[in-house]
């Protein structure tokens, strides 16, 4: 294989379509707290000066929406009053019904009927060697960018810089083995500075210099992979217009950068805003703890993993591993493996991975794989999944 570069991207926690992940998860956990077995389907839009929640939530805790929205986009850094989007100043409007009854009977465990999949849909999992947390390098350089705008944002090492922004990386390989980093690019918004600098292009100059020495380089070197200083900051100039005054945000249009940055398949579903019950959500989170238990376990240099359901049954109706040729085993043994080794009922997923707790605020930006404390990037089934090749062998 040939030489070749491989681009993803990532974005801040101030990105518009983020706001909207951040306040589902956000409404998501705050019944979770009270209610575990609440069914929440939140979605949120953003634009300016507006917020909307709308979905079907059943849950005998409906907590306070409005301080819920407020207090995420605080968090977030929204909050000076003079912008068309501000924490204090925002308009909310709920639009929240119940859980369809059609769903809903699907869904329920009733008598000794196990919990079905709350839609049809198919998930992936991945897991490679490229980085510690057995995640593509690009993803990963990408979202420790972002969070490192954030992170000199908030401590006022870059004072001047405000909530929206992204980053894109580009790597070059040689077959699966990254070889360098070829480019980086990170967009951000920041402060009409205007008043300092006499005009734009000594502005953006300053912003360029700024985020290079505090931003890029810091990050890249903390990877041992060369990389050419060719770096693209703020593209178009200036970024002072951002957030959701600029760009209406919705739940869900993040899917690649909250997955592995388009470096391995998507079954098409989004995270946020879903409780556990929603495979398009766990099912995806036990693809990803298959896939990395396989990649520690050196049993693969690389692996992804696919499960699909249909709505209102418990066992998925396929189970596929890829290996890409770097398994120890045939593709077709690890599938027969993993079946002995992990719970793949709705049910079943839920309760190895503990869903029905109120954990995914913090998934909301930044990704939600290659993150230390998710249970599903734990790699506790090593054990299990090698003494089951060893039943295997013997029986064989």
């Amino acid at each position: 294989m040939s030489n070749y570069l491989f681009t993803s991207e990532s974005v801040t926690e101030g990105h518009p379509d983020k706001v909207c992940d951040q306040i589902s998860d956000a409404i998501l956990d705050a019944i979770l707290k009270n209610d575990p077995n609440g069914r929440v389907a939140c979605e949120t839009l953003t634009t300016t000066n507006l917020v909307i929640i709308s979905g079907e939530i059943t849950t005998d805790n409906h907590p306070d929406y409005e301080n819920i929205v407020r207090e995420t986009i605080r968090k977030i850094g929204y909050t000076d009053n003079s912008s068309k989007f501000s924490a204090d100043t925002v308009e909310i409007q709920l639009y929240i019904d119940e859980q369809s009854p059609e769903i809903a009977q699907g869904v329920n465990e009733l008598n000794d009927k196990e919990q079905g999949a709350g839609d049809q849909g198919l998930m992936f999992g991945f897991a490679c060697k490229e980085t510690p947390e057995l995640m593509p390098l690009p993803i990963q350089l990408s979202h420790r960018l972002t969070e490192r705008l954030a992170e000199v944002r908030k401590n006022g090492t870059l004072s001047w810089l405000r909530p929206d922004g992204k980053s894109q990386v580009t790597v070059e390989y040689d077959g699966f083995t990254p070889i360098s980093i070829s480019k980086v690019v990170i967009a951000t918004q920041h402060d009409d500075m205007l008043d300092t600098y006499s005009n734009e292009e000594e502005e953006h100059a300053f912003i360029t210099k700024e985020i290079i020495e505090n931003v890029i380089t810091p990050v890249l070197d903390k990877y041992e992979i060369d990389y050419d200083e060719n770096f693209i900051v703020n593209g178009t100039g200036r970024f002072v217009l951002g957030g959701p005054e600029a760009d209406t945000g919705l739940t869900g249009r993040k899917i690649i950068v909250d997955t592995y940055g388009g470096y391995a398949r998507h079954g098409g579903g989004a995270f946020s805003g879903k409780d556990p019950s929603k495979v398009d959500r766990s099912a995806s989170y036990m693809t990803r703890y298959i896939a990395k238990n396989i990649v520690a376990a050196d049993l693969a240099e690389r692996c992804e993993v696919q499960l699909a359901y249909s709505i209102g049954v418990a066992e998925p109706v396929s189970i596929n591993v890829d290996t890409f040729g770097t398994g120890v085993l045939k593709d077709e043994e690890l599938t027969n493996i993993i079946q002995n080794v992990f719970a793949l009922t709705p049910s079943g997923i839920i309760n190895m991975l503990k869903l029905k707790a109120p954990i995914y605020s913090a998934l909301g930006a930044y990704g939600h794989f290659g993150r230390e404390g998710s249970p599903w990037e734990k790699t506790d089934k090593i054990e299990q999944l090698k003494q089951e090749i060893k039943l295997e062998e013997s029986v064989g």
